[in-house]
């Protein structure tokens, strides 16, 4: 099926109401006939990465905190890494670009041959077989190109903005949507 998403973002429409996704940016892993899985990239909680995975904190991104990943799985502990090279010596393939799955079992100074950064998500997002087709059918989601910076960004509070900003046509104009069009 050409409809695959994976390594795509999902961002969030204007009109998704759902609070555990409103504005959010989803770095999709996985999309295939199973269903879906991605990680919410735009989320940083006031969690330091230090407290949860001391001995990763060296290659942690800024900011180095743990990001919510989404509501699926909130105890589960993600990692993407940026590689060096497009495959990790575990043997990993890159989902974007140099962006992989890392396994955090590794010894942090072992990974660090292989990788630039690592940012940490606790849960995931997740759909049903069908369901994610069916949300971005109904308009909950625009399915954009991913940028390896997108993953890593210093500013994820201006992730949404700064991915709608990049697009062409008036898909551009949504990065002024205000929060609350009544108060417009």
């Amino acid at each position: 099926m050409d409809t695959w998403h994976t390594g795509r973002l999902l961002v969030a429409t204007p009109a998704l109401d759902d609070p555990n996704f409103a504005r959010v940016v989803i770095f999709v892993l996985d999309h295939d006939e199973d269903g879906a899985l991605g990680i919410v990239l735009n989320r940083a909680s006031s969690v330091p990465v230090h407290e949860t995975l001391a001995d990763w904190v060296d290659l942690a991104a800024d900011p180095r905190v743990v990001f919510g990943g989404g509501p699926v799985e909130p105890t589960a502990v993600v990692a993407l890494g940026s590689a060096t090279t497009g495959g990790g010596a575990d043997g990993s393939t890159a989902t974007l670009d140099r962006v992989r799955l890392v396994d955090l079992d590794t010894d942090p100074a072992l990974a660090a041959v292989d990788l630039e950064q690592v940012r940490v998500f606790a849960g995931y997002a997740g759909w049903a077989p069908e369901q994610l087709e069916t949300e971005i059918a109904q308009g909950a989601w625009f399915t954009v190109d991913a940028q390896p910076g997108d993953v890593f960004t210093d500013d994820p509070e201006g992730l949404w903005h700064a991915v709608l900003r990049r697009q062409p046509g008036d898909l551009k104009l949504l990065a002024t949507y205000p929060e609350d069009p009544s108060l417009n």
